[in-house]
């Protein structure tokens, strides 16, 4: 016997935070996007947890899935890899993705940074190889996509001694993302700002990502951020 599609993602339609049933595909009706790159860290493209009740894909192959669900010929490029710091995904990403040539670009990166003790001395650094990225994908003619990840400092399987300083490191690049968005007409997902970021059932086992419900809900944060794009005409 085969499973029952809804029943086997029960809990995300439950879920207030998900996209409910045809949300998606109201949101991006009619999107010009037609060729997608992701470039960026783990975060971007890495290890996947799955939750019960949860669609088993990370949240780019979600946004992607539901972007083709709206438009079949969409072409899609993942380049995350994992641990890369963000002057090493410009160094390693920026060129192929762009020759890809995309029109919709979503930029991934920082965590890696804001995990390493001096960041501080490094974020100023980090926001212009993000500004960097940004321009690039501008002249390109994709519409770049910021993402601020989940604070991750409130996972329940990372040392205590670690997680305050970790948080404020993580709150320096929530800021510096949010003002480099800003100022290079971008569409910004401010996962760290979101309700349950604080939720500690958001995230996995590694002490480093967000698990399947925290995918679930990055691909909701990240539709509904293109659908306002959508409908504000720009």
């Amino acid at each position: 016997m085969t499973s029952d599609p809804a029943a086997d993602r029960a809990a995300e339609l439950a879920d207030p935070d998900c996209l409910s049933a045809g949300e998606a595909e109201t949101l991006l009706a009619g999107h010009p996007w037609r060729r997608l790159v992701v470039i960026g860290d783990s975060v971007a493209h890495g290890p996947f947890f799955p939750v019960p009740g949860f669609t088993p894909l990370r949240w780019s192959d979600r946004v992607a899935a539901e972007l083709r669900a709206t438009a079949p010929e969409l072409a899609y490029l993942n380049l995350g890899v994992d641990g890369l710091l963000t002057r090493e995904v410009r160094a390693g990403q920026l060129e192929p993705a762009c020759e890809f040539r995309p029109d919709l670009a979503l930029v991934v990166c920082g965590g890696n940074d804001a995990f390493r003790p001096n960041y501080a001395d490094q974020a100023e650094a980090v926001a212009a190889e993000l500004t960097g990225m940004l321009a690039e994908f501008r002249a390109a003619g994709a519409q770049p996509v910021t993402i601020g990840i989940f604070d991750v400092s409130y996972s329940p399987f990372l040392p205590d001694s670690y997680r305050l300083s970790l948080r404020r490191r993580l709150g320096l690049l929530a800021e510096q993302l949010r003002t480099v968005a800003a100022g290079s007409d971008c569409v910004h997902v401010d996962l760290s700002r979101h309700p349950r970021s604080s939720d500690p059932e958001l995230y996995a086992a590694d002490g480093k990502h967000g698990n399947a419900r925290s995918d679930a809900i990055a691909a909701a944060e990240v539709i509904r951020a293109l659908g306002a794009r959508l409908r504000a005409g720009t």
